[in-house]
């Protein structure tokens, strides 16, 4: 049976856990306001800019290599996860899906190839002895336009090298506070949006001032850009999110454990008191006796 000084040894160690567990909290919420506006402000210009591209790919041919559809031979998969952990299952569900996604393309006789932005990517992927072919590190927190120009110059060359048929990237997209969802999107080639059956109008078309060719060249490259930065975005901003519900949750759980222990602590004490007492109660009569 533990000793009243063990047990005041525990409840001291819980309670300073829970000083770092709270001030943790207290970082990751500052963190998350900071990442929730900036991912707010993005999402607008990177859902039209898509939107409108994806339009002009539809009438626009194959001006430009990104444009090109290949048969789907290489793969390549951007895993975008967080540099560091405790933020609960937020980079296990990402792996969960990724490992998914990868079996059933091998399963479909593609050949798979795999990016990966933050260390709990590349650590997962090398304790399972899958190589990756490229890996971004230290970008959670510090995440600026010229980190995502290099990811993005990467893709491109390989992809217009012939080196990869498809690009897809996986992340955390940011739901709300308690809920991340992990989504696959499709990064390279773009595609033209999909008509439905019942729909019987033209396809659009278009005045380009200047060419066509001269658009597609400078916008679809920087709609790469736009769309690993907007995913890498909802991705911190998912992290801070996680991480601040699993400091509360730890938090919660240290609070619970230390009523634990201090209800111990005075079961224990009242019961050496008893005992104290009853050891004077018996020299007592033993004297009278």
């Amino acid at each position: 049976m533990a000793t009243l000084r063990d047990i005041q040894r525990r409840i001291t160690a819980v309670k300073s856990t829970m000083q770092i567990t709270k001030a943790m909290k207290m970082v990751a919420a500052s963190k998350l306001r900071k990442a929730q506006t900036r991912m707010l402000e993005m999402r607008p210009y990177s859902d039209k800019m898509k939107a409108v591209l994806s339009s002009l790919a539809g009438s626009g041919g194959e001006l430009h290599p990104l444009l090109v559809q290949r048969p789907q031979q290489n793969v390549e998969i951007l895993v975008l996860t967080s540099d560091r952990g405790l933020c609960s299952a937020f980079n296990t569900n990402i792996m969960k899906v990724a490992e998914k996604f990868i079996a059933e393309r091998k399963g479909e006789n593609y050949s798979i190839k795999i990016s990966a932005v933050g260390k709990k990517a590349a650590e997962y992927l090398k304790r399972r002895n899958i190589e990756l072919r490229n890996s971004w590190t230290g970008l959670s927190g510090k995440l600026v336009y010229s980190d995502v120009r290099n990811i993005s110059n990467d893709l491109i060359e390989n992809y217009t090298a012939g080196a990869m048929d498809e690009v897809y990237v996986i992340y955390n997209t940011f739901k709300t506070v308690m809920n991340q969802e992990v989504i696959v999107s499709k990064l390279m080639p773009m595609e033209p949006p999909q008509q439905s059956d019942e729909s019987e109008d033209e396809p659009m078309s278009f005045i380009y001032e200047p060419s066509q060719q001269e658009i597609m060249s400078q916008l679809l490259p920087k709609n790469v850009e736009v769309q690993i930065f907007r995913a890498l975005l909802e991705s911190q901003a998912s992290e801070e999110a996680a991480r601040m519900t699993a400091m509360e949750n730890a938090t919660q759980s240290a609070n619970d454990m230390i009523n634990r222990l201090t209800l111990q602590y005075n079961k224990a004490r009242q019961a050496s008191i008893t005992a104290e007492l009853m050891d004077i109660v018996g020299g007592v009569e033993a004297l009278k006796g």
